[in-house]
Formats: C-alpha cells, sequence, structure tokens
C-alpha cells in the first residue's frame, strides 16, 4: 500500500479546514496510508527584506528537507509546477506507485519554498496560476489525491 505524506509549513487552527481534512484523510484509509507533517513556520519580519525571506526559505528549507521520507518521490506545489487534470494526477500516483512505496507532497510557507527543496523534487506541481492561502491548499490537496485513488479504483466520486 502506497504512503502518501503532505509535508507542510505552519498549522492549521480553523476547525473547517481542520474538519474537511480529517474527512478525506478518513476517506484515504482505503487507499493508502496517509499522514500530514506539520512543520513549525519560521518567524517571520513586518516587511522583510531579501536577505530576511531567503533566510526564513533556508530555514524551513532544512526542515522539510529532514522530514521527506527516504527514498520518496517527492512532489513540491510551487507556481512554476506543472498543472495537471485530476485523471492526469490520478495517473501520475498510479505510475509513481509502481516504483516507489512513498510520494511526499511538500507544501511550504508564506514565502515559498527554497531553492535547496524544489532541487531534491522529482516533479513539480501546481494547483493552478492563482495564488491561494495555504490551509486551504492542503485542503484542496487532500481532496485531489481522494479523488485520484477514486478514479484509478474505478469509485463513484469523480464524474
Amino acid at each position: 500500500m502506497l504512503s502518501v505524506n503532505i509535508i507542510c509549513i505552519g498549522k492549521i487552527k480553523e476547525r473547517y479546514w481542520t474538519d474537511a481534512i480529517a474527512e478525506y484523510k478518513k476517506r484515504l484509509g482505503a487507499f493508502c496510508k496517509f499522514s500530514i507533517v506539520e512543520l513549525d513556520e519560521e518567524k517571520t519580519f513586518n516587511n522583510p527584506n531579501e536577505s530576511q525571506i531567503s533566510a526564513i526559505l533556508n530555514a524551513e528549507g532544512k526542515r522539510i528537507i529532514g522530514a521527506l521520507s527516504k527514498g520518496s518521490y517527492v512532489i513540491p506545489m510551487c507556481i512554476e509546477g506543472k498543472q495537471l487534470s485530476s485523471p492526469e494526477l490520478a495517473d501520475k500516483l498510479g505510475d509513481i506507485s509502481l516504483g516507489y512505496s512513498t510520494v511526499d507532497f511538500i507544501i511550504g510557507g508564506s514565502w515559498g519554498l527554497s531553492d535547496e527543496v524544489k532541487s531534491k523534487s522529482n516533479f513539480k506541481l501546481s494547483m493552478s496560476k492563482m495564488t491561494f492561502p495555504h490551509q486551504m491548499a492542503r485542503v484542496v490537496l487532500t481532496e485531489q489525491i481522494y479523488r485520484a485513488f477514486e478514479i484509478n479504483n474505478n469509485g463513484k466520486y469523480h464524474k
């Protein structure tokens, strides 16, 4: 059974987001071993300069890299990544499961991801050209992972 992890910066405080994630996590139990790894967000400054942003990205990046599963297929969520339809994501996860036992999706903090984290990727994925709050991105990604498993298992969820 494939292990699927979402490694992310920051914690979700709002109950409506945590309830949505909990529902999809429960559903995913039929298809994979699913977990969310929440890492501490780096303290930020008001109107940070480039040097401060770089330091934030590097500190968060080290935590992310430390949380990656050994030998996993790594997919950072980033704007320059490739956009996939739901069926294409399902195909991607199906292909990954043939050669890997674990896939790690990464959602960075409010400043994004460090170049070092992106360099560890096997595939860069973008949800959209639009920017989403990280809490929403986590819910949408979790739902899309569930949808992908439903597609691959000929479920009725995806229409």
